[in-house]
């Protein structure tokens, strides 16, 4: 997922004046330049949003989500992504910090959680739960 495109994506939905965004967490950047042709322009963009308004670091990619979702008049929340194995947990964790240093909102948190043993599915939501209760994890 590019942080312009689902950026963009953020803003049409606070526009129409949604609670809540939810979007996946940005892993890179540049998708209108992906998707911009000689021949065919995709959407309007500034060559700021790649030098000068964002790096690739995660927090920053979610920051730039969060800004598009009027600094965060709607509050943005990741998704935890799809269940992968033993590292469920850990990607959660990383996500949730992401999202909370970045400005957002929470974690949505489906597949990891849910399609696992009970035990291990709440393990996983009480550790997303101590990211956000915990104090000492600000804003970036």
């Amino acid at each position: 997922m590019s942080a312009d495109l689902t950026g963009q994506a953020n803003h049409l939905g606070v526009t129409i004046e949604a609670d809540i965004i939810k979007q996946k967490l940005p892993e890179n950047n540049g998708g209108y330049l992906a998707l911009n042709t000689k021949e065919s322009a995709y959407g309007k963009n500034d060559p700021r949003i790649y030098s000068e308004l964002t790096s690739d670091h995660p927090i920053d990619l979610c920051r730039y989500q969060v800004a598009n979702c009027y600094m965060g008049r709607a509050g943005l929340i990741n998704s935890g992504g799809a269940s992968s194995g033993a590292s469920d947990k850990a990607e959660a964790v990383t996500t949730a910090v992401i999202n909370k240093r970045a400005g957002g909102m929470g974690l949505i948190s489906g597949r990891k959680a849910f399609q696992r043993p009970i035990k291990e599915g709440v393990e996983i939501l009480n550790a997303i739960q101590d990211v956000y209760l915990d104090n000492t994890i600000t804003i970036a």
